[in-house]
């Protein structure tokens, strides 16, 4: 039975899953810019992402966020992190009260070091807490759009409406997974970026494939290590919003984190690197989110806190390397 489905935000990867819902539902995409939204109206195009993908009749596009909200069963946030209070707070007063909330928003509030879903039940009625639904894993929003094979983790606390959004959204080339560790797959899916800024630093100081594996496996670490502090369950951190993900973002030409780190090591400026982006690279934010985050609960990070040092413009990539490699002496299992 189709399901009216809203998606708020327009950017790559809430397009992509527009087109994705849109295969067997009626789907309406709302953006905060008019122009967009008429662009797409009239042109069956989002004339700033994904720009050679023809959008289908059954996707609708409005900037009027309670138009994009009436009577819509399935609400899909996919707004950048720093977006998701305003936005969310003002979509609860116009959002069917029976709703399902999915988040695909990968980052944590810089203000108070909130996870998404803590976010969104911050601005939201606790009648929708239970039905709050975390998406993540291995998915850059151009092979979704262009039907190449991905899997995601969709994690609630309450599984049966994960459940109900895996029947809506897999298909044959967009395979979901449950789980209930909504803490875990936050987590996952926010610091993948952290650590696939510094990888892409590593790259680009030409430091060997050694350097790589050993920056993404002790970057798993640090992940796993500030996510277990917060509730999550370890093995959440080895499925597909940890290690599936990390892979991903940290090996990947389409990761925006890792052309981050890339740029970084050729000497350019933070500041003119970010400038220059059409979509937002979640990891500069995080980045800061997570070093505070850390000092608050005494999580060593030293990763996120050598990459926080390189974008505070405090160390050199090199330097932040020579850091790592130098440190005290210990264990794996430290």
């Amino acid at each position: 039975m189709p399901t009216p489905v809203a998606v708020l935000g327009a950017g790559s990867f809430g397009t992509c899953l527009a087109l994705l819902a849109a295969r067997e539902h009626e789907v309406t995409i709302w953006s905060r810019d008019p122009e967009v939204a008429r662009a797409i109206e009239s042109e069956r195009r989002n004339p700033r992402y994904l720009r050679e993908i023809e959008l289908p009749p059954t996707v609708r596009a409005t900037s009027d966020l309670g138009d994009a909200l009436e009577g819509r069963e399935l609400v899909i946030c996919a707004v950048p992190s720093h977006g998701v209070r305003d936005v969310m707070a003002k979509a609860s007063a116009v959002m069917d009260p029976e709703a399902i909330l999915v988040s695909t928003v990968k980052g944590i509030e810089v203000d108070t070091g909130m996870l998404v879903h803590q976010v969104l039940e911050d601005v939201l009625d606790p009648a929708f807490h239970p039905r709050v639904v975390a998406l993540s894993g291995p998915s850059f929003a151009r092979e979704v759009a262009a039907q190449k094979p991905t899997t995601v983790t969709l994690a609630c606390r309450v599984e049966t409406y994960a459940i109900s959004v895996q029947t809506a959204l897999s298909c044959p080339w967009f395979r979901c997974y449950t789980h209930d560790d909504v803490i875990g797959v936050e987590v996952g899916g926010s610091l993948k970026n952290v650590i696939a800024i510094a990888v892409g630093m590593c790259d680009g100081l030409e430091s060997g494939l050694n350097a790589r594996a050993g920056l993404m496996t002790r970057g798993l670490r640090e992940i796993t290590r500030l996510g277990v502090a917060l509730g999550a369950n370890p093995l959440t951190f080895l499925g597909l919003s940890g290690m599936g993900d990390l892979i991903l973002t940290c090996t990947g030409d389409l990761s925006r984190n890792r052309r981050v780190g890339l740029e970084l090591a050729r000497g350019r400026p933070l500041a003119e690197i970010v400038g220059g982006m059409l979509q937002v690279a979640e990891g500069v934010r995080t980045t800061h989110a997570v070093c505070s985050l850390a000092e608050r609960l005494g999580v060593e990070m030293p990763i996120a806190r050598g990459l926080r040092a390189v974008l505070d413009g405090e160390l050199t990539p090199e330097a932040a390397g020579r850091m790592l490699m130098t440190r005290q002496l210990r264990s794996e299992t430290d």
